[in-house]
């Protein structure tokens, strides 16, 4: 299995940090968001890492490198105009990420969670983690039934960013720019859709505040 960084975002809300340096470089205690991640999966046993990028791009390319430093080996899927995306980024990543099932990860969020290379069930095209709805977020994205994300139920959690795909979820994609989201409410409706609620360390860092919170959170 092969994991994905998605690094390709602008970062708006978490400018003027944002204007010289790309969100997945923003430090959490001393270390950015997107090494973290890369020792976290070196760690978990993975050993081919994709990251996208677009905007600032250099600059991750550069700190990141092959991915040697950190016991994997990193290739990189440039956005050359505009970022495509969250769907559109993983579909135009799919020929260096092979035939087989993907762990995909946003690069802006801190968390502790176990990067395990999971198995997605069988006649599954995909798998979520879910987290209890932060302040930002106090409706939640998702409804979870038992270990199914279904279309309506009354525990409804927040997305973490951390999801496991079959390639097949990618099948009817046309490339461009396009959300994760379409193609997950597809498959939410054929019941194709597992998940499970993740309680350790997670935060979005998407705002100047969630970031001082992170840190707080490192350092305690």
């Amino acid at each position: 299995m092969k994991a994905m960084i998605l690094a390709a975002g602008r970062g708006e809300r978490l400018r003027p940090l944002t204007d010289s340096t790309p969100k997945a470089l923003i430090k959490v205690d001393t270390q950015s968001l997107i090494e973290k991640h890369l020792y976290a999966l070196a760690s978990s046993g993975f050993t081919e890492v994709v990251i996208n990028t677009s905007y600032l791009a250099e600059q991750i390319e550069k700190t990141v490198g092959n991915g040697e430093k950190f016991g994997i080996k990193v290739t990189f899927s440039r956005e050359q105009k505009e970022a495509l995306g969250t769907g559109g980024g993983i579909f135009n990543a799919l020929p260096l990420l092979g035939d087989t099932d993907i762990l995909v990860v946003n690069a802006d969020i801190y968390t502790d969670y176990a990067f395990i290379q999971k198995m997605i069930g069988q006649n599954d095209l995909a798998h979520l983690v879910l987290v209890k709805n932060p302040k930002h977020n106090p409706k939640g994205d998702f409804c979870l039934l038992k270990n199914r994300v279904v279309a309506s139920s009354e525990t409804k959690l927040t997305f973490s960013g951390i999801g496991y795909y079959k390639p097949g979820f990618f099948a009817r994609c046309k490339g461009g720019k396009f959300p994760l989201l379409s193609l997950l409410q597809a498959a939410i409706l054929q019941n194709k859709v597992s998940a499970e609620q993740y309680d350790g360390r997670w935060i979005d860092v998407g705002t100047p505040e969630r970031l001082e919170e992170a840190n707080k959170l490192s350092s305690s």
